[in-house]
């Protein structure tokens, strides 16, 4: 009589998924193969719509537009050429990556915060703040500061970053 053959356990982990299998070779293979036919496929077409930044892509884009000293973050691009709404997301996007980056203690600022770096009234301020968290650009935290959502920083990197751009360079 040969003994029984011990079960096999195989562990996948795929970015952040982890599954373990066990059982015989036979039912090992057929849980796996269903795992990676069923799974990966759905996985990946999600991953595609799943709105993500590339840090080392954003960072090379601001270049010449925000830069990090002792001091905090700080935005480059003359306010003469900007809109309101621009500069506040400049700031605001200045501070999400200099957080992310490890330049900048968070990634939100105050509204007085920013209508000192806006240099406009307080009325202003706020009503482009509104605007910008009206577009789900900028949200208001629960310590009632203001930070770029992920939309935000994609909007930014595609659309805002090259305008800006433009704009200083005629």
């Amino acid at each position: 009589m040969t003994p029984k053959p011990d079960g096999i356990t195989v562990q996948v982990k795929y970015k952040n998924v982890e599954k373990t299998f066990q059982g015989s070779a036979e039912e090992t293979w057929l849980l796996l193969s269903r795992f990676f036919s069923e799974f990966i496929p759905t996985f990946e077409v999600a991953s595609k719509l799943w709105l993500s930044v590339d840090l080392q892509s954003l960072a090379k884009d601001c270049e010449g537009l925000i830069a990090f000293s002792p001091e905090g973050p700080n935005v480059l691009a003359p306010k003469n050429k900007l809109t309101d709404n621009e500069t506040l997301a400049l700031w605001l996007l200045a501070s999400y990556l200099g957080c992310k980056l490890n330049f900048a203690g968070g990634d939100a600022l105050s509204k007085d915060e920013l209508q000192i770096r806006l240099g406009k009234s307080g009325k202003i301020t706020s009503t482009r703040l509104g605007e910008l968290v009206k577009n789900d650009v900028v949200a208001k935290t629960a310590d009632d500061k203001f930070r770029m959502t992920t939309f935000g920083v994609a909007q930014m990197q595609k659309d805002v970053i090259p305008r800006i751009k433009s704009k200083i360079l005629s």
